[in-house]
């Protein structure tokens, strides 16, 4: 059956009221939660946030860029990502940890519960031999305590398992482990005279690279920029501005070393051309002087001033395509060389679709050579790199050669043009012709040697002057406030759980419990009208109600007679039946205080009835006899229903009937035609009787009796009553099985408004 009490409004005013009544939850889960809060703030670091940005250059500020394609000897353009990629590279961060040893990290108690990162003033220096960083493949742990005499105490575990320990030794210590040998000495930084707690965290260089990689976060400032900004979140500030500043450090380092590879390279290709020009310089001034020598000229050009005057135009052409073809021939040689397969090919010719042809393939070149420091061997893009280099090399290396041939024509036409000029200049001897030839050759030679001097100049002077691709744009430094939420933040939201955790905990254990703890909560469930509550009875006494009595019990069973009386609205109704339904409800106890305030009434006379024979405690609660009593009279002949009528002690219009001795058979005792013959003449004699009867959900004792009952009263209790029972009650009144029924509620709390407003 539906509760027809339910309701899915909320009761506010009555929420309210049960935690106002939990009070001391509130207190108590306050108080626990900011001292737990305080002691979070006072055990937690706080985290500082570092930053520092780079700007990275990648426009061409080469000073060599006029050279063409022999200036991209010198440097390339770099492209933002590919730096992000290379700052951020394990091989970076690998050479940070060891320069700045990193790897052990000292974390150093002071005080209780208070432990911190140290750096870089460390007390205690790990020391192993060359090559265990390198190769060290786990974490090892040291905790070292060192007392004021100096003595030590070193446990070191790796792997959760202690590998070494040794106790009451003198610094320096050296433990031999399977990982190696690892020495422990005081630093410079070492608190002389008082004790240390140093757990030191030992690690190979590559472990903790890698550790130092999840911490530090790269990125680019904004798709528009080429700054890089590096962060890292750390307890130690010191220690966060160190490793961000050597990152950067070590990363233009890495950039000017790679730059000055890339010119001397250059350098040497240049001086390796140098030594052959020189060499044929030598040789061609050497075959001029014999010459002049054999044939005895001293001053051949001013002899041949004139006859060469009109042929001086010729000549600076010839020149000047012989030079020309001569550097295409470099750079065919150059090329077609095996050797020279993926190297940078310098040249300047005159030809711009060719040079711009070399430009591109050197870029390509230069691509190919920043890949290779973190690509390996068979890497696709470096494949990719190969194919398009040997595609472009072929067009470049048929394109020269072309270019070659082309020359050879030209010099061939310009020397034709020269020995039709050479044969109309039949007086010029012959001498002066092979003197002209030799000038030329020495000429041509001179130029390629001027030129390639020059260039190495120039090399020298950019290895001198290189400079990073990296502009420190803010050097290591750390925010003004530690991250995360504060030390207020914090108390705030530890004060708010303690708000929370009271209704939140109340709410589980209403879920959890099946009983119920205050009279709204019963009536939620209970289709039975409640014909009143009974709140907590201080005094310990089983009779509470007086004639002078205004205590809150007092008045709480004044307004459950009326409302029972309500209930008896027939002349004929005087027996209201007590139940429960279990034991300790404190039935007993409301039967008879409630039969007391019935007797308070003018002129009425109320007999209370000790019916529960089964486990009888009426006569315990009013301390009299138990004999004789009403099994007495059930079972036998001998005792009439005067003697078993008792007069009490306390009210003079209140008779009792006690339950007696317990039978053998108390169902059948309380079925026979001898109980309802007793309650017609009972009827006779009293205005109203109240039966303490057993409890309905032990057994049917009560449901027997329903026969000569005009109402019935089932008493609960709060924290005692289950939900089940509540529901049992529910049944019991949908099926009529009890005349009359309704509910009281005992051991409720006591309010102010009962009677005249006192408390009990």
């Amino acid at each position: 059956m539906a509760n027809n009490n339910a309701s899915d409004i909320i009761d506010i005013k009555g929420l309210l009221s049960q935690y106002l009544s939990k009070w001391y939850l509130f207190v108590i889960s306050v108080a626990v939660c900011g001292i737990l809060a305080l002691l979070f703030t006072k055990i937690k670091k706080p985290v500082y946030g570092v930053r520092a940005n780079v700007l990275i250059q990648v426009d061409d500020v080469n000073p060599m860029s006029a050279m063409g394609a022999i200036g991209d000897l010198f440097g390339s353009k770099g492209r933002v990502d590919d730096e992000l990629y290379v700052i951020s590279s394990h091989s970076l961060y690998r050479d940070v940890v060891k320069k700045l040893g990193i790897n052990q990290l000292h974390y150093v108690r002071k005080g209780f519960l208070n432990t911190n990162l140290t750096y870089p003033d460390i007390p205690l220096e790990v020391t192993t031999p060359p090559g265990v960083a390198d190769t060290l493949s786990v974490g090892v742990i040291f905790k070292v305590k060192v007392g004021e005499d100096g003595l030590a105490d070193i446990k070191a575990k790796a792997k959760r398992k202690t590998i070494a320990e040794v106790k009451d030794a003198k610094l320096p210590v050296t433990l031999n482990t399977v990982y190696g040998d690892f020495t422990i000495d005081k630093t410079q930084f070492f608190p002389t005279g008082q004790e240390l707690t140093d757990k030191i965290s030992f690690t190979g260089y590559h472990a903790a690279a890698e550790d130092i990689s999840e911490d530090i976060a790269t990125d680019i400032a904004s798709k528009k920029s080429n700054a890089i900004e590096l962060a890292i979140n750390t307890k130690n500030a010191n220690y966060g501005m160190a490793i961000l500043n050597e990152i950067i450090a070590l990363y233009n380092q890495r950039g000017i070393r790679e730059k000055n590879i890339q010119g001397e390279k250059t350098a040497q290709f240049i001086n390796d051309r140098l030594e052959i020009l020189n060499e044929g310089l030598t040789d061609s001034e050497i075959a001029i002087q014999q010459y002049k020598q054999n044939n005895r000229i001293t001053d051949v050009e001013a002899e041949a001033l004139y006859q060469t005057t009109k042929k001086g135009e010729l000549e600076t052409a010839l020149v000047t395509a012989e030079t020309q073809s001569e550097i295409i021939k470099m750079t065919r040689d150059f090329l077609g060389n095996p050797g020279n397969a993926y190297s940078l090919v310098p040249a300047a010719l005159d030809d711009q679709g060719l040079q711009a042809a070399i430009e591109a393939y050197n870029k390509v070149v230069l691509q190919r050579l920043e890949l290779l420091k973190s690509a390996k061997d068979n890497n696709l893009g470096l494949r990719q790199l190969n194919e398009q280099l040997d595609m472009m090399r072929g067009n470049i290396l048929e394109s020269v050669s072309n270019a070659y041939n082309t020359s050879l024509v030209v010099l061939r036409e310009l020397r034709a043009k020269k020995s039709e000029a050479d044969a109309s200049l039949g007086r010029v001897p012959l001498q002066e012709r092979e003197y002209i030839t030799l000038k030329r050759q020495q000429a041509v030679k001179q130029n390629l040697y001027t030129f390639l001097l020059q260039r190495n100049e120039e090399t020298a002077m950019l290895l001198a002057n290189a400079v990073p691709k990296g502009i420190i744009v803010d050097e290591a430094y750390t925010l003004s406030k530690p991250l995360g939420i504060g030390r207020f933040t914090i108390l705030l939201i530890a004060l708010m759980c303690g708000m929370c955790i009271p209704p939140a905990w109340l709410y589980a254990k209403k879920l959890l419990r099946n009983r119920f703890e205050t009279r709204e909560e019963a009536e939620k469930i209970l289709d039975a009208p409640v014909l009143g509550e009974m709140c907590i009875n201080k005094t310990g006494e089983s009779v509470v109600v007086s004639p002078k009595s205004t205590s809150s019990v007092t008045e709480l069973f004044r307004l459950m007679r009326t409302n029972l009386l309500f209930m008896l609205n027939d002349s004929n109704d005087k027996v209201v039946l007590m139940t429960s339904a279990r034991s300790g409800e404190g039935k007993s106890f409301i039967s008879i205080n409630l039969a007391a305030s019935l007797a308070l009434l003018e002129h009425k006379r109320v007999l209370l009835v000790g019916m529960d024979i089964r486990s009888p405690q009426l006569a315990n609660y009013l301390g009299i006899a138990p004999d004789p009593g009403l099994t007495q009279y059930l079972a036998s002949s001998g005792y009439t229903l005067d003697q078993v009528i008792r007069r009490s002690t306390f009210l003079d219009d209140l008779d009792i009937i006690v339950a007696g001795p317990v039978p053998p058979n108390p169902a059948e005792l309380l079925a026979s035609e001898k109980v309802d013959n007793m309650f017609r003449e009972l009827r006779e004699r009293y205005d109203y009787i109240i039966i303490d009867s057993a409890p309905v959900g032990m057994v049917s004792d009560s449901f027997s009796l329903d026969r000569v009952a005009d109402a019935t009263v089932f008493v609960t209790r709060v924290n005692h009553t289950t939900n089940t029972d509540l529901r049992f009650a529910n049944e019991i009144y949908a099926d009529n099985r009890l005349k009359k029924l309704s509910v009281v509620i005992n051991g409720t709390k006591s309010k102010q408004g009962y009677g005249y407003g006192y408390q009990q």
